[in-house]
């Protein structure tokens, strides 16, 4: 039997080498000037001279970074009100990063045993996004499992039904299901509810609701957005260099049809945001690059991507721990400079956004120090990065959102998902609640525990 891969065995092309200087590259991004690649690898290495990070020169970069982002979006963080509704966990793809997953065979009638995860239908969708708008969010973000049974609508159905071999295709009938998925197009129509704005349909969604067809990505977003979906989250980028994808996720979409999604979602009309999900596999000079494609894409988008949101891999329960391919995730030095260089480097995307989720309440916050001026949304309820092993919560209220904004001298602002809404919050003035979701009207959100417990104190 051939012995598995670890972290000892993994080679690149790709490494962090250049002929800049640390100095210069610190210069430059100073002055304002566009990085280069090697300018990046600099500045998240600081210094490929020296071994390891230095403090002294991280702090520079991060100074540098705090001072654009004081230059480009002053001293407002802001955040959303939102829910994440993920449709199902059911997927077969096998990606080594993702815990979120569970294998799309246990869900299927007759399978011996429980399985661990879930799949709603498009009327349980509808009835948690109604309720969650009914307490005033404005957005609903969506990402799920790659369900054999989940197809774009009933003409892709019949198409995959046709196919002379569909498991090629990864497509298993609904009803060898316990629980039928339906459409991509009529998860997107439930969860539009009085116009509520609907993120969701990464790229690698996207590639799933046209498999087996020859339909183009603007084809199958076009179909998307007349059912209700807004805007396309950039999710599934993990590290856009394909020696790094061939490691983490070999069953995923390459980098180059990752941008041809994209900008197909752009030019039918959709807004965009971007991500990167490192400290696993790649290194600094993977994270430049990355970089530089987000910066390239936006060019090619006319500014489509709002946000750029650093996601920092929590590898505690994810294959490539488990299997020794990795040995943790990325240090706090690491996570810092990541926001910086992202703030410094990608001119052209105005928002870099801090992930509590990812980093926790106080370095979060540390974040928006280092160029970060986001600080993500109440979430309401988050299953991703719990089921791989984090444990800075799934709930963040308009309260804590104003005490914690304030603590850092910082003025807490709700948007919309595009920020072209945005509300400026007296922190004087309690209660906090939305006031910018359709059926927002100030008033503080409450989780379903807390009515819960709101009940049994209201009848006693």
């Amino acid at each position: 039997m051939e012995r598995p891969v670890t972290e000892a065995d993994l080679t690149f092309e790709r490494v962090p080498e250049t002929d800049q200087s640390f100095e210069n590259a610190l210069a430059k991004a100073r002055d304002g000037n566009r990085l280069t690649v090697d300018d990046a690898i600099e500045l998240l290495t600081t210094g490929t001279d020296l071994d390891g990070i230095d403090r002294w020169r991280k702090e520079q970069v991060l100074e540098a970074a705090d001072r654009r982002r004081a230059e480009v979006v002053g001293e407002e963080v802001t955040f959303v009100a939102n829910l994440n509704n993920n449709v199902t966990t059911a997927c077969n793809v096998g990606c080594l990063f993702c815990n979120f997953k569970d294998a799309a065979h246990t869900f299927e009638v007759g399978h011996d045993g429980q399985t661990a995860g879930f799949t709603k239908t498009p009327a349980e969708s509808r009835e948690i996004v109604a309720d969650a708008v009914s307490r005033g969010i404005y957005e609903v973000t969506s990402v799920s499992g790659l369900h054999p049974a989940f197809v774009l609508d009933e003409e892709h159905r019949e198409t995959l039904e046709s196919h002379p071999n569909p498991k090629e295709v990864n497509y298993v009938p609904a009803q060898r299901y316990e629980t039928d998925p339906g459409t991509y197009v009529e998860q997107m129509a439930a969860m539009s509810v009085d116009d509520v704005h609907v993120h969701s349909m990464t790229p690698e969604e996207g590639y799933h609701a046209r498999r087996g067809t020859d339909w183009s990505y603007e084809e199958v977003y076009s179909r998307l957005e007349e059912a209700g979906l807004d805007t396309v989250p950039g999710t599934a980028a993990e590290i856009l260099v394909d020696e790094v994808r061939d490691v983490i996720c070999p069953g995923k979409i390459g980098t180059d049809e990752w941008l041809e999604a994209m900008e197909a979602a752009a030019s039918v009309g959709l807004g965009l945001t971007a991500t990167i999900m490192y400290g696993h596999v790649e290194n600094e000079a993977h994270r430049a690059v990355h970089l530089k494609r987000i910066r390239e894409l936006q060019e090619r988008v006319d500014g489509a991507i709002t946000e750029f949101v650093p996601l920092s891999f929590v590898h505690q329960n994810t294959p490539l721990f488990e299997h020794d391919v990795v040995s943790g995730g990325a240090s706090t030095d690491e996570d810092e400079l990541m926001i910086a260089v992202s703030r410094l480097f990608l001119d052209n995307v105005d928002h870099v956004q801090s992930s509590w989720v990812k980093y926790g309440d106080e370095q979060g916050l540390k974040m928006l120090n280092c160029g970060a001026d986001d600080f993500m949304g109440t979430i309401v309820s988050e299953e991703i990065t719990k089921r791989a092993g984090g444990t800075y919560g799934e709930f963040r209220s308009f309260e804590e959102y104003v005490d914690l904004i304030t603590s850092i001298g910082r003025t807490p602002v709700e948007r919309s998902t595009d920020y072209d809404r945005r509300r400026v919050i007296d922190p004087d003035d309690p209660p906090f609640g939305p006031e910018l979701g359709p059926n927002a009207d100030g008033t503080p959100i409450l989780t379903r525990e807390e009515r819960s417990e709101r009940a049994v104190l209201a009848d006693d």
